[in-house]
């Protein structure tokens, strides 16, 4: 039950959510598309950052990671260190995305090649956010309020409505609303506030997960008694070791774990890491809005920094859930206990889904639950305000500007707010079907999904940029063929999911095989036909730079960024050497 004080947090939280859509409104007036969709590209760095740190870490982070964490230990964190690919996107990609004046990736791959390859992405790209992002977005905040607010409720003729629908159609409402109104500068400038919302709201329960399994009493391995925080850790080592999930919750598993095989995991997370860190609208839409080509650089290195918070926000509290569960650790005069679902088989095991929202409601003090619940909606609705303006950005520019070339600035900016409404629309109608969905496993699902969209864009945009020879056929064919491909998987899995005949490719690897098919396509089919002309590749191709292209670029960067981007590989590096034997 929310006290008095949370409530008081949320209402603070809210209050200061209209005041920055307010400022923001002020200081860019919507006048044009460029206004709604790229805030007028007069953002700053430090909210551009901030930006893609929020839009990223949305509500099936708090629900799904923290439950991976609880039920597969480390497993995921492969997903959560990209922030390398971060500094990758933006010394490789981004100068190209920048100074060619693009507004959408679709927009860019019909510079490069045509206007065939803009529709095929604009297509595939409105469908993979309405079915993926936006629905387990959705579902997974309205999971959260359901376990955290089952005071609110509503009767509405005479039938009772639960807090699972009451938060989630007020927070995907909300969210539309600013979105529509105060475009890409109302999203930028209210996720700056937001990033330090939830960083807050999730490092305090990192923080008393660690005190209270600190502070249990539980025997360590060398005799001592945790008795203080420091000992936290040493606890949930000490608990893996146990109960004997070294294997379970290791950084590698064996080339044969029917889940999390290591070379799998390798190849599928880079590949979904490149085509989201690198060329999904979603984030690169932020780094587009930069005041200049510094600004988006220091933006995204920014954001990359940021990036290197989950494992240690959100996975790492899901883990120590699973120690206080397993120890049964007093809180507030009651064992600690996850609730359980019932397996296939009849074993009960962990509910993952129920973990962050068990953590929050049983460990945290009043006024911090408020504090972490403005957290919960912070990073729901930085997403879902996100999602929204990169769909309205896709559809009007890629679709409805395309099909009316001569639509003024005023009513592109009507047709942006209209598709806004539309879209968060299908976001509340979506929400049945994924109430009906059965719980566990949010996280684990969207990357699965991921693994088979991201390959055939990935072999695309790479092959593009390094390749001049490619042209309009291969793009094209590798486009839809791959697309065609990893729908056919995904079909497969919710079909025939159990069968022997699919489990035979695993979905990582099958991620893996799509991605060489995806380039294998590509260029197979660009030597079939003639090659482009090079004199259209200006600026969009490493083979067709000129000297003013590298001439703005370098001028663009400086020891700064060269020092940031470093410290950021760096600091991915320690996790990786520290978590490689953490249990030893």
């Amino acid at each position: 039950m929310l006290t008095f004080a949370d409530w008081l947090m949320i209402l603070g939280y809210f209050g200061v959510l209209a005041a920055v859509v307010v400022f923001s409104l002020r200081r860019n007036r919507i006048e044009s598309g460029e206004d709604l969709f790229l805030g007028g590209r007069n953002v700053g760095w430090l909210a551009i950052g901030a930006s893609i740190f929020a839009a990223n870490i949305g509500s099936e982070h708090l629900i799904g990671l923290a439950g991976s964490g609880a039920v597969a230990g480390l497993s995921q964190s492969h997903w959560e260190l990209h922030a390398w690919v971060i500094v990758m996107m933006s010394w490789v990609f981004l100068p190209f995305y920048y100074k060619s004046g693009v507004s959408t990736m679709p927009e860019f791959l019909e510079r490069r090649f045509g206007s065939r390859a803009r529709w095929i992405l604009s297509i595939v790209s409105l469908a993979a956010y309405v079915l993926t992002k936006i629905s387990v977005t959705v579902y997974a905040g309205a999971l959260f309020f359901e376990v955290m607010m089952p005071e609110v409720q509503l009767t509405v003729g005479g039938v009772a409505v639960s807090s699972f629908w009451i938060g989630a159609v007020a927070t995907v409402v909300l969210a539309g609303v600013y979105a529509s109104i105060g475009g890409l500068s109302a999203v930028v400038y209210t996720d700056l506030v937001q990033t330090f919302i939830i960083l807050a709201g999730t490092l305090s329960v990192t923080a008393f997960a660690l005190w209270h399994l600190g502070n249990s009493g539980v025997a360590l391995p060398g005799g001592d008694i945790a008795d203080e925080i420091g000992d936290g850790w040493d606890v949930l080592k000490a608990t893996v070791l146990k109960t004997g999930s070294e294997e379970r919750f290791g950084l590698w598993h064996s080339l044969s774990h029917k889940t999390f095989p290591w070379l799998g995991v390798v190849i599928a997370s880079a590949t979904i890491g490149v085509w989201y860190w690198c060329t999904d609208q979603f984030i690169i839409q932020r780094t587009l809005a930069a005041k200049n080509l510094t600004n988006a650089r220091r933006g995204a290195l920014w954001g990359a920094a940021l990036k290197l918070c989950p494992v240690f926000l959100f996975l790492v509290p899901g883990m120590l859930g699973f120690a206080l569960h397993h120890n049964h650790v007093l809180v507030g005069g009651s064992e600690f206990a996850i609730p359980l679902k019932t397996l296939a088989g009849g074993a009960a095991a962990i509910n993952g889904d129920a973990v962050f929202p068990t953590l929050v409601q049983r460990l945290l003090p009043a006024g911090f639950r408020g504090l972490v619940v403005a957290g919960m909606i912070a990073a729901l609705m930085s997403s879902l305000a996100s999602l929204f303006n990169s769909v309205s950005t896709l559809f009007t520019v890629d679709v409805y500007q395309k099909l009316k070339p001569d639509t003024p600035p005023r009513r592109l900016v009507a047709v942006g707010r209209t598709t806004t409404v539309v879209i968060t629309a299908l976001g509340v109608l979506w929400l049945p079907i994924m109430k009906a969905i059965s719980g566990g496993g949010l996280y684990q699902y969207i990357q699965s999904v991921q693994s088979f969209l991201a390959p055939p864009i990935v072999a695309v945009f790479v092959t593009a940029l390094f390749w001049k020879r490619m042209n309009l056929r291969g793009a094209t064919w590798g486009l839809s063929l791959g697309f065609v491909l990893g729908m056919a998987k995904l079909a497969a899995n919710a079909i025939w999911g159990g069968a022997e005949g699919f489990a035979i490719v695993q979905d990582f690897y099958f991620s893996g095989l799509l991605l060489a098919a995806s380039f294998a396509t590509v260029v197979i089919a660009s030597l079939t036909a003639p090659p482009p002309d090079e004199a259209n590749l200006k600026g969009l191709n490493f083979a067709c730079l000129d000297d003013d292209f590298r001439r703005e670029n370098r001028a663009s960067w400086n020891w700064v960024d060269v020092t940031a981007s470093c410290v950021v590989i760096g600091l991915v590096v320690c996790a990786y050497v520290y978590f490689w034997n953490w249990l030893d």
